[in-house]
């Protein structure tokens, strides 16, 4: 279990954009926890709440019917319904039979919670305990790490671009603009500290610098040039 565990971290580290994550990496969240229904939510994608939406909709995101949800907004912490509720209660509050046993997470960004993902299993599977909440923590850990790095200003293509570098080598130079240490940036590509440190060696060599700063200056100043030759042409 622990290995399909990594090897779920490395695909989230590998996700190229946000589609991916919603479309790729969660289905093989959901089958990870052996899930009936699963899904990665966005909180500025939610659907705008009306009189025509659908009373089970409205139950859903409403705070004050929803504990799940409650929870999950107030606390920004993964939870699962047998955690805060007594066992069978969950199933009163939402009757679906796909939706009997129902787990979510925080995806955060910057301190603010951006969204979440929602795990359900059938009311007759087996409900979601202590290893499972633990599993998801982990993984909603990774997704935020991934989203932020995705969103980061440094993050287009624009940036720090440099022929002499690959692109694994790039991905390392944006980390290190936005100021993370060796150890952050292995976490955030799922490599070791040392392969950072040596990535970094290569890359001083290539570029011709003696320390991260002068790398990344010497990196923005031929991507303005670049973005302004392109400009002009």
């Amino acid at each position: 279990m622990e290995s399909s565990l990594q090897t779920l971290f490395g695909a989230i580290a590998q996700a190229q954009d946000e589609a991916e994550l919603k479309q790729s990496i969660i289905v093989k969240v959901g089958e990870y926890f052996h899930a009936n229904r699963w899904g990665l939510k966005f909180l500025d994608q939610l659907p705008t709440i009306n009189d025509d939406t659908p009373l089970m909709m409205k139950l859903a995101l409403s705070l004050d019917y929803n504990p799940i949800l409650r929870y999950l907004v107030k606390r920004h912490a993964a939870v699962h319904d047998e955690m805060i509720l007594p066992p069978g209660v969950w199933q009163t509050i939402c009757p679906r039979p796909d939706h009997g046993h129902v787990m979510v997470g925080p995806i955060v960004s910057n301190s603010q919670l951006v969204g979440g993902i929602g795990i359900t299993r059938h009311r007759d599977d087996r409900a979601f305990n202590t290893e499972d909440l633990t599993d998801l923590c982990a993984i909603c850990l990774h997704l935020s790490t991934r989203l932020t790095v995705m969103h980061s200003p440094s993050n287009t293509s624009s940036c720090l671009k440099c022929d002499r570098l690959t692109p694994r080598e790039t991905e390392i130079a944006q980390l290190v603009a936005q100021g993370l240490t060796s150890a952050e940036i292995g976490t955030a590509l799922w490599i070791t500290e040392n392969t950072v440190k040596q990535a970094l060696k290569r890359m001083f060599r290539k570029l011709k610098v003696s320390s991260r700063a002068e790398m990344i200056a010497q990196l923005f100043m031929n991507s303005k040039l670049l973005t302004t030759e392109d400009e002009v042409s």
